[in-house]
């Protein structure tokens, strides 16, 4: 019962908190679009504080040694709704790699568009391609760290789904190493559940795959990697809190 009051407690603030960030994002973005970015983290530190707060959610980060200084092509596991908040409190520049129907949201779709992120027709087929390697490119220009999901959608605990093509046209067309992610986020934040549990969500960034991988070899190594369990003491979730 105590989970889902709490569950309750940060759909409000975060939902509150969302609509007031875009109403004014969408004020301030129709003078000077350059601050833009500054409510896309506002509204990403409130969804990592919220979860922290109200939820209990802990974060535990390990590998941040393998990310580079500058453009980064991060290609990370999905399970939650937590993973396409969590990487602009992460990296100085993040870009997601995102589905274009979240460009149709009211008030926010118009920002997320406006802010630079990598909006893609998950169904374009080879012009889908052509758009990620553009954009791709022009995210590399501006210095930002990429986050792609190979999978193309949230998925369970445990479940890796086939890997999208994406990645390795990405790679091939930027230079940019692959640096695998791993996250269990999804044993907390279910991918289709309201109810949040306290606990640790563990994210392990993984050594960057080597450049110049034939696309075969390097779709293959990516899900080895990606298969792989996470290095870490204590896993347990507790979800008889609040019962």
């Amino acid at each position: 019962m105590i989970a889902m009051l709490r569950s309750i407690l940060f759909s409000v603030v975060f939902f509150g908190g969302t609509f007031l960030l875009c109403v004014a994002g969408t004020v301030v973005a129709a003078f000077n679009r350059d601050r833009l970015m500054g409510f896309v983290l506002a509204w990403a530190r409130l969804a990592v504080w919220s979860a922290r707060v109200l939820c209990g959610i802990r974060l535990q980060v390990s590998g941040l040694e393998n990310l580079p200084a500058g453009p980064a092509l991060i290609a990370s596991r999905h399970q939650s709704a937590f993973d396409t908040m969590v990487w602009f409190t992460l990296v100085p520049r993040c870009c997601y790699v995102m589905k274009q129907e979240l460009l149709r949201i009211p008030l926010m779709g118009r920002l997320i568009g406006a802010s630079g992120m990598i909006a893609i027709d998950r169904d374009g087929g080879a012009r889908t391609i052509r758009t990620l390697i553009k954009e791709g490119r022009r995210a590399v220009a501006e210095g930002k760290q990429i986050v792609i999901f190979p999978e193309g959608t949230r998925a369970d605990p445990g479940a890796l789904l086939p890997l999208q093509p994406g990645v390795a046209a990405l790679s091939a067309a930027t230079g940019l190493p692959v640096i695998p992610v791993l996250t269990d986020s999804g044993l907390l934040w279910g991918r289709r559940a309201f109810r949040k549990y306290p606990g640790t969500v563990h994210i392990e960034i993984r050594p960057a795959l080597p450049v110049g991988l034939h696309r075969d070899e390097l779709m293959r190594r990516l899900r080895q990697e990606l298969e792989s369990e996470i290095q870490v003491n204590n896993r347990s979730v507790d979800k008889s809190v609040g019962r």
